[in-house]
């Protein structure tokens, strides 16, 4: 972990969290580099999150580095996996310890404006996963989270390519639920607004498609038609990570998003987490209630050869009967004498538990209380 200085912050905000996407070869790494070179290069450093345990160099400045936790090849040969299932794997096992990220953030909060988290390349690996789940609601649940899809210009010249793009960006915005920005990336090779065009005029993207006879492409005129209000919502920029063209728009863009984040969605995961946190009290209140029930001080327990006396005793003999009470004058035996001693043991071994357990539960329920 590579640690940098920071300016601290003016209005003493909380950082922005940048969830950074993209479908392999899209020039999301190159872009976050990009990124955080013009960061640096006008003194605000940000905080810089590699998540991708299979690329074999990373070209910025990692503050926290996947690679050194978890040793990609080392988890395909202790598993048994492939590619795929390694990156899945070794993604679950750093978000174990993703509460230490949590801290080395709050550490340097004052001092940040950007966190940025460059995700692996298979992005399926990161959407739709536990693990990449925990990763976004953890981060959202604390600080302004956005999430950057990164898109490649060059394949989506085609209106089929364009729409799964599209489709996917849709699906990732509807997983998150958070402020979404499309990076329309590598417009030094083709210039976005054709994209733009298509999402803004229904009948321009029809004519594309014109050309294509294929079943796909039917499909894609048809979802045209359910994708209109996403676009109209949908903040797009052109950017270029090669000649760093459009980094001044995209960083406006991240500043509405994160508006956006602060009065729409900021109250629905405090509301979220606040349900969670009275979800976990409850349960807490159950579990010591039940516990009370189970091993409450002057309840009886069931063993064999003990005969409840009471309603709130335990006679550890039966009630002797005439015949029995001439034996009381003689001595105990032996094997009588052992079972009475360990009778007694259990006894206090089920007082200690008791205590033990209940005090346990006591102090989690007031810990959230």
């Amino acid at each position: 972990m590579a640690s940098g200085s920071g300016e601290p912050q003016v209005d003493g905000q909380l950082p922005t969290c940048i969830i950074v996407l993209g479908m392999a070869g899209s020039g999301k790494t190159t872009w976050v580099q990009r990124l955080t070179a013009h960061l640096h290069t006008v003194k605000r450093p940000p905080y810089v999150v590699n998540l991708d345990p299979a690329c074999s160099r990373v070209p910025y400045p990692a503050n926290v580095d996947i690679r050194d936790t978890v040793k990609y090849k080392e988890v395909m040969k202790q598993y048994g996996l492939g590619p795929n299932g390694a990156i899945v794997t070794s993604l679950n096992l750093f978000s174990t310890r993703f509460d230490q990220v949590m801290q080395l953030i709050h550490k340097r909060k004052s001092e940040l404006e950007y966190v940025i988290f460059d995700t692996p390349g298979q992005i399926e690996v990161f959407t739709w996963s536990a693990s990449g789940n925990i990763i976004t609601e953890t981060l959202a649940s604390e600080f302004p989270t956005v999430v950057v899809y990164v898109m490649d210009m060059v394949r989506s010249v085609n209106p089929v390519t364009f729409m799964s793009n599209m489709l996917y960006a849709c699906s990732i915005l509807y997983r998150t639920k958070l402020p979404f920005v499309v990076a329309m990336n590598k417009v030094d090779v083709v210039d976005h607004q054709f994209a733009v065009q298509w999402m803004q005029d229904f009948e321009a993207f029809q004519d594309a498609l014109q050309g294509e006879t294929s079943h796909i492409s039917n499909l894609s005129r048809s979802l045209s038609y359910v994708l209109d209000e996403f676009y109209a919502n949908l903040n797009t920029v052109g950017v270029s990570a090669v000649t760093g063209k459009g980094v001044l728009e995209f960083i406006e863009a991240l500043q509405k998003a994160r508006h956006e984040y602060d009065t729409v969605y900021r109250p629905e995961y405090e509301q979220l987490k606040k349900k969670k946190e009275e979800a976990s009290v409850a349960d807490q209140r159950k579990q010591l209630e039940r516990l009370r029930l189970d091993v409450a001080e002057g309840d009886s327990v069931p063993l064999t050869g003990i005969v409840r006396g009471g309603e709130d005793s335990v006679d550890v003999q039966p009630a002797l009967s005439d015949e029995e009470d001439s034996e009381e004058e003689h001595p105990m035996d032996d094997e009588d004498e052992d079972e009475k001693k360990e009778l007694e043991s259990f006894k206090s071994f089920l007082e200690r538990e008791k205590m033990k357990r209940a005090k346990k539960y006591q102090a989690q329920a007031d810990e959230n209380t």
